[in-house]
């Protein structure tokens, strides 16, 4: 296969024309001017399969985008937290000793595991040697970051070769990456398994330790050679470039494999524009594959150990189903492969492929193609925007493909965490950096599902089908610019028009709730007076439903004065009255209907159930005349 490169610009007018193509209307706003660094890999690596052990040349091309001058560089070496009282092994210890419903709160993949590893079960990557154009670094490893003090400044707008010897050993402790997995019986989980320069952005380095949250990288071009024993198969990120070599599913169609002499073979792979590359390999992989269209081929490479078949298979057809919906809503696909590889320790994202402990999860993370692979948001500084959003995608996906249209049953799960998180003392600001979680529970729901329920709500002020404009602006205008939070709220504020920084503010900076009440009803010459209170402390826009004995139905709209705007009709079906703003240093609230109390059955504030009141007990009241 010929090596083909996409660059950002060719892939944003791909994009831009299956928007057009798909009848897709594109907002008018100028492009995002915030410079990316770039990085070409070239990697050449020997695995040993006897001892765990593989040894790599990385010839790295990295250049300064940057309007700075750069004197010193950082690379992550992730596997050097799989040692007995690293960061990752204390913090997880550390966290085991915090008891929620009188269990302890620590990963349940790690654990007290790191501490009791032999040193032929550790993780480690080596740097054996390190030069700049041809001039040797001194370089200092602090366990899962090299600094390297640079012998000549890198200036903006230039670029340099580094070119560094390493060797590395597959830790036991399976997280994300590992060897000998006891649940999938998978050989090898290769991610974070190089070393990656960390990035460098508008807010300067990220050199950030390894403790077992997740990654920011550099966009790039990753050109690899693996080279390993030839009874072993591979899936990953990229295109592979001697399929013919290779064969095990790879081969072009009639074509017979020629695999060259020798007990092992090396793999070429080549991945355009991405900002990590993973591979897994088992001499039992099963390799399937299915082509949805002349430019995307999805692949499937499993073991026939803790899940049936044809739930592997059944990835392939779900997902070739789904996907015109995900490209329709939140942009196209890029890349002409995606693969979904049994491996690693539950669901883990990486560009192009996902590792997956089973045939579950699979929906989440191929969505992270869109809000990590394509968007890549710095997932350490953001995770509710990472996680948040994909979760809110595969959930709506999943109800796209079950027909389910209903807010309170495609979100459930999610609403439910958050709830329940909310009532208790576990959380924290949204806004946390995800390292510095107090316990486990508070980062996965926050990030999780109070990032879901953020964008669930979106819907609910703006209306959901400008929600759906925002999110196609959003990807047209930053992906592959890692977006931040602040960048997200202006797409929306334009799109919608309206102010929306309160919004983040409050459900994000804070642990603030929303809960809002029917406080009473009285009539006043034939008109029906209507007064609602603010419980809780998040102001929020508010929809109330109005039902009477006749049949017929009334929406009463009450905006927040914050947003100033309102959002459009959503259902032309119930008439709309929009009344004066609700200004949220009142916490009471007052509105006539031109209608009888009598007349009334049932009020209810929020009937599409988008807002996550923490007490919805007194959102509606019916009446029995």
């Amino acid at each position: 296969m010929n090596q083909t490169r996409i660059l950002p610009d060719k892939i944003f007018q791909i994009a831009i024309c299956l928007l057009l193509a798909q009848g897709m209307a594109i907002v008018g706003f100028a492009q995002p001017d915030r410079w990316q660094q770039r990085v070409k890999y070239f990697m050449d690596i020997d695995m040993n399969v006897t001892s765990n052990r593989f040894t790599g040349k990385q010839h790295l091309e990295y250049s300064n985008h940057s309007p700075d001058t750069l004197r010193k560089v950082f690379y992550h070496l992730y596997w050097n937290a799989f040692q007995p009282n690293s960061m990752m092994d204390n913090h997880s210890r550390a966290l085991g000793q915090i008891l929620i419903h009188g269990n302890p709160d620590w990963d349940e993949r790690v654990r007290d595991r790191i501490q009791h590893l032999k040193p032929d079960e550790i993780g480690y990557q080596k740097i054996l040697s390190l030069k700049m154009n041809g001039v040797p670094q001194p370089f200092k490893m602090e366990e899962t970051i090299l600094e390297v003090n640079l012998t000549k400044p890198i200036l903006p707008n230039s670029t340099v070769n580094f070119d560094m010897e390493f060797e590395g050993q597959v830790p036991l402790q399976i997280r994300r990456s590992g060897r000998d997995n006891p649940e999938t019986q998978v050989r090898y989980s290769m991610s974070q398994w190089y070393p990656k320069i960390c990035e460098y952005d508008y807010a300067g380095w990220h050199p950030t330790p390894y403790v077992a949250r997740e990654f920011y990288g550099v966009w790039g071009d990753f050109d690899v050679k693996i080279r390993i024993d030839k009874t072993y198969i591979l899936g990953g990120t990229g295109y592979l470039q001697n399929p013919n070599q290779i064969g095990y599913g790879y081969e072009s169609s009639g074509t017979k494999v020629m695999r060259p002499a020798g007990d092992k073979l090396t793999w070429h792979f080549f991945a355009p524009n991405v900002h990590d590359f993973v591979w897994a390999a088992d001499p039992g992989f099963k390799h399937a594959t299915k082509k949805i269209r002349n430019d995307l081929t999805l692949h499937v490479l499993y073991k026939r150990t803790n899940v049936p078949e044809k739930k592997w298979l059944d990835i392939l057809d779900q997902a070739a189903l789904v996907l015109p919906f995900i490209e329709r809503t939140y942009g196209p696909y890029p890349y002409k492969q995606y693969s979904f590889i049994h491996g690693g320790d539950g669901g883990m994202e990486y560009p192009m492929a996902t590792l997956l402990k089973d045939a579950s999860g699979w929906m989440h993370e191929f969505m992270h193609s869109w809000y990590q692979g394509m968007l890549g948001t710095n997932e350490l500084k953001y995770p509710w925007m990472d996680e948040g959003f994909t979760q809110y995608a595969a959930a709506r996906n999943w109800g796209h493909l079950n027909k389910d249209t209903s807010a309170d049953q495609i979100y459930k799960q999610e609403y439910d965490a958050y709830l329940s998180l909310a009532k208790s003392n576990f959380q924290e600001p949204s806004s946390t950096y995800a390292d510095f979680f107090s316990t486990n529970l508070g980062y996965e729901i926050s990030s999780y599902y109070k990032g879901t329920v953020f964008m669930v709500q979106l819907g609910y002020i703006v209306g959901d089908e400008v929600l759906d404009k925002i999110l196609l602006e959003y990807y047209r205008q930053w992906r592959f610019k890692h977006p931040n939070a602040d960048d997200f709220m202006r797409i929306a504020e334009k799109v919608s028009d309206m102010q929306l920084d309160w919004y983040k503010d409050f459900w994000i900076n804070s642990t603030k709730s929303i809960d809002y009440g029917i406080d009473s009803l009285w009539e006043v010459n034939g008109r029906t007076r209507i007064r609602l209170r603010m419980i809780g402390k998040v102001p929020m826009p508010i929809d109330v439903l109005l039902q009477f004995k006749d049949g017929s139905r009334q929406l009463a709209y009450i905006p927040q004065y914050l947003m100033f705007g309102s959002k459009p009709i959503e259902n032309i079906s119930i008439p709309r009255t929009t009344y004066e703003p609700w200004k949220w240093t009142s916490p009471d609230y007052e509105f006539e209907i031109n209608r009888r109390l009598t007349d009334l059955k049932i009020i209810e504030i929020d009937p599409s159930h988008r807002m996550a009141d923490i007490d919805r007990a007194n959102n509606r009241l019916e009446l029995h005349w």
